[in-house]
């Protein structure tokens, strides 16, 4: 049993550290300079200052890198595990779409795909853990708030 305890631990900090790792990796080879860009677009009265990011995003990849240990220790969670991956890949293509390409309107295209498939993600971590399905639930409302922030920088900005 204690060998079994310890690689639980051992999954469970990998499957918290990897989207928090993923992120900050991606963040800081998509956002390198995006702190000039951002601070010379328009942006809506709403935009949340530039520190609250990196709170946000860490907090809410530990969520979710959590909510799929607590889903990846379930039976017959392959589709949940494809719909994390799927997400998780459109989270870290939005940043070079919208920071280092400067693609906004592609970048809110893609945010649209993206929270759908968190939604659907967030759905089949529900249907075989609860609190999983419930951790996801700020990650939809954070996504949701940047679609619309991604939306009102692009309108304001083309």
């Amino acid at each position: 049993m204690k060998g079994r305890d310890k690689m639980s631990k051992k999954k469970l900090v990998f499957n918290v550290l990897a989207p928090v790792i993923g992120g900050s990796i991606v963040g800081y080879l998509a956002n390198k300079n995006a702190r000039l860009q951002y601070d010379k677009l328009e942006t809506p009265s709403f935009a949340p200052p530039g520190k609250v990011f990196p709170i946000i995003w860490p907090t809410l990849y530990t969520m979710m890198g959590y909510a799929h240990y607590r889903v990846a220790q379930k039976p017959a969670t392959k589709e949940a595990s494809e719909w994390y991956a799927a997400q998780l890949t459109l989270n870290y293509i939005w940043s070079f779409l919208f920071f280092k390409f400067n693609l906004r309107g592609t970048a809110l295209i893609e945010m649209v795909f993206f929270l759908a498939t968190i939604i659907m993600t967030t759905y089949e971590f529900y249907q075989h853990d609860t609190i999983a399905g419930t951790l996801m639930i700020p990650y939809i409302a954070w996504v949701s708030f940047a679609l619309t922030l991604n939306f009102e920088t692009w309108r304001l900005n083309r």
